[in-house]
């Protein structure tokens, strides 16, 4: 663990338990989202996405696709 890492975990113990949950969540997210960044900036991603899109409307053109509505069942 680096120095800083180290003073600023020593920094956050001093909060409350709830302060120390949002910051918690709030590094979490950041490294999800690095994650899907580093994800979605990789060559390959872009043809997987590109394939299954093209899937995706072929199927909907293929009438192999049904309309929902969000928030009902």
């Amino acid at each position: 663990m680096t120095l800083l890492l180290e003073r600023a975990i020593n920094e956050v113990k001093k909060l409350t338990d709830d302060q120390q949950d949002a910051l918690a969540q709030l590094i979490l997210e950041n490294l999800d989202e690095q994650r899907w960044d580093e994800l979605f900036s990789r060559s390959e991603s872009e043809t997987l996405l590109e394939k299954l899109a093209n899937e995706a409307l072929a199927e909907y053109h293929a009438g192999k696709t049904q309309n929902i509505h969000p928030g009902t069942r």
